[in-house]
């Protein structure tokens, strides 16, 4: 098992956290980065007031994970809550406890942020991912669905 150590980001790492996104994207079939997504990706990451949280893990000096994270606002409880956009590791380091590295950073920043609950989605085939969230403590929400409105449809709506 390898040492991991989990960071924030720092300038400099831009390019090892797309590599990953990207990588992330051909392990779901998703696609790759839209144009100018990079671009806009790292100049928000590393901006005076960042849209999200950054996380990386390291081992051996190399950036093998990370996760993505951002907050939004429970009116319920009356207390923010904290999505995980992104949460990946390289697979030849899953199985070395990077993945529970970083999300022991994640909830930890959670609770720092005063943060009610964390939330996230998986793809319903990613057994993978869904074993390890389950076996950590999370509960799947059957009460709700995603929804999504792309940008025509949002160009249109305006």
């Amino acid at each position: 098992m390898s040492d991991i150590n989990v960071r924030k980001v720092r300038p400099g790492d831009g390019d090892a956290v797309c590599e990953l996104i990207e990588a992330l994207l051909a392990y779901e079939e998703i696609g790759p980065m839209t144009d100018g997504a990079k671009e806009r990706l790292v100049a928000d990451m590393f901006a005076e007031d960042p849209r999200f949280d950054t996380f990386v893990a390291e081992s051996a000096g190399r950036i093998v994970g990370y996760a993505i994270v951002y907050e939004t606002y429970s009116t319920m409880r009356g207390r923010p809550r904290l999505f995980i956009e992104d949460i990946f590791v390289i697979p030849e380091m899953r199985g070395q406890s990077a993945g529970y590295a970083l999300f022991r950073q994640v909830v930890r920043h959670a609770v720092e942020r005063g943060c009610a609950q964390i939330e996230w989605q998986v793809l319903t085939w990613n057994q993978l991912a869904i074993d390890f969230y389950e076996r950590i403590g999370a509960k799947r929400d059957s009460e709700w669905y995603t929804f999504r409105l792309g940008e025509d449809a949002m160009r249109r709506l305006v």
